[in-house]
């Protein structure tokens, strides 16, 4: 049977708020995608409404999905699998920051925030593995 709590333990609870955060941001995306959009610095046009598709699919599902299985299975390996996710998503911003010449403030304090986001499921799933 499943069950849902809230860790006790300080680094299952870190690894626990990162996919709370990452649930916050599905979300985020599938409820109100151009708000998210205007948050990210992401512009849509008019003659691609489909584009929005984009929000409230393929990163709400991804982000809500991952997420929530994180939550409810507490599994190590989900955590894991949470951790990469964010972690690639922080290289994903450092290249674009070295080669794309992104190299601005809202990338800097995005990169810290995917940093932290990957680093506490990963942290926790690797001390209990």
């Amino acid at each position: 049977m499943l069950s849902f709590y809230v860790p006790s333990e300080t680094s299952e609870l870190l690894a626990w708020v990162s996919a709370l955060v990452t649930i916050f941001f599905g979300l985020l995306l599938l409820v109100a995608p151009r708000l998210s959009f205007r948050i990210l610095r992401i512009q849509t046009v008019p003659r691609h409404p489909e584009a929005v598709a984009e929000g409230r699919g393929t990163m709400a599902g991804f982000y809500l999905g991952v997420g929530l299985c994180a939550i409810v299975f507490a599994q190590p390996l989900l955590y894991i699998a949470l951790g990469a996710g964010w972690g690639f998503t922080a290289l994903g911003r450092l290249m674009s920051m070295l080669f794309d010449r992104g190299l601005t403030l809202f990338n800097l304090i995005s990169v810290c925030i995917e940093a932290a986001l990957a680093a506490a499921p990963l942290l926790y799933a690797v001390s209990v593995m």
